[in-house]
């Protein structure tokens, strides 16, 4: 991006969270949000204002790109790294990317261009279809986390509860895609929907257990070193479900491939062996944090 625009997208960001999401110029008047993606190669937070359209309780935004001939930067980043964040008015929150399809892809960019007639003729002057991204809440259908989180077990807990509800919604939403008709002789691939869903959930999980190899569990261990057996096995559960996160990785990164079949069983071998370790880990960790408070205090006020 060149610096002068890098600095443009700048002066917007800052107007626009100076100004409870109102901000002047060519933004003035329309529809703003924040969209923060991480970098497909470098792994960084990119922010980026974009102009978007709400279809009931989603947003919609546009890979316009001014109409140019490439998709823009950010469509890149949430292909691979779908779960995002929003900024509108002065509310965020956490988001999944998923761009649209086929039909559906059709009708909300219908919607998109009666509301904006921009975008229209924006793909109009290009020979490239124009992504079309929903924005949708982070939170797996029927989400209910722990209703307080005060300790860090409850934050373990919360993040447990959120790792299997998604899980479950990813198993729900491929039956239901595989079980769909197709067009006569086209295989059922698996979807952008459901391949976004199961990526975002693989690069939670990653994370999670990343985090808790590498500060959770050398914390405890220093308190509590009778218990080298149980971090033991945690480690060897963590690396058992890397693997079939592997798995789970090579059947999404191309989702025309039709492997239905396959693709169930690596997801029902995940939700085994996660719900057994999640389970384990809970009943030895759970006591041993329930004292512990979260967020965790700062260092104290120097005099």
């Amino acid at each position: 991006m060149p610096t002068s625009f890098h600095s443009f997208h700048q002066s917007v960001i800052d107007e626009f969270r100076a100004n409870e999401g109102k901000v002047g110029g060519p933004f003035e008047g329309g529809d703003l949000l924040l969209l923060t993606t991480t970098g497909a190669r470098s792994g960084a937070a990119r922010t980026t204002p974009l102009g978007y359209v709400r279809h009931g309780d989603s947003l919609i935004v546009v890979g316009s790109n001014l109409g140019g001939p490439r998709h823009p930067g950010w469509y890149h980043n949430l292909l691979a790294h779908p779960a995002v964040r929003v900024e509108v008015g002065t509310s965020s929150f956490e988001a999944l990317a998923v761009p649209a399809e086929g039909a559906r892809r059709e009708e909300l960019f219908a919607h998109v261009v009666r509301a904006a007639p921009g975008y229209g003729d924006y793909q109009a002057g290009t020979g490239r279809q124009l992504p079309v991204v929903v924005l949708e809440r982070a939170e797996p259908e029927g989400w209910e986390g722990p209703r307080e989180v005060r300790t860090l077990a409850d934050k373990l807990l919360e993040v447990h509860t959120w790792l299997r509800a998604q899980l479950r919604q990813v198993r729900a939403e491929a039956e239901a895609h595989f079980a769909s008709p197709g067009a006569v002789g086209a295989p059922p691939g698996l979807g952008l929907q459901i391949r976004q869903r199961c990526l975002a959930f693989c690069q939670a999980l990653e994370f999670h257990h990343e985090s808790e190899d590498g500060h959770l569990f050398p914390g405890i261990a220093r308190h509590h070193p009778h218990l080298s057996g149980v971090f033991d096995r945690l480690a060897d559960e963590h690396r058992a479900i890397a693997r079939v996160q592997g798995e789970l990785a090579v059947l999404t990164a191309g989702i025309a491939v039709a492997e239905p079949d396959r693709f169930r069983a690596e997801v029902e071998e995940m939700s085994a062996r996660l719900n057994a370790h999640l389970d384990y880990e809970e009943e030895v960790l759970l006591p041993l944090l329930a004292d512990v408070p979260w967020p965790p205090a700062g260092p104290p006020d120097t005099p």
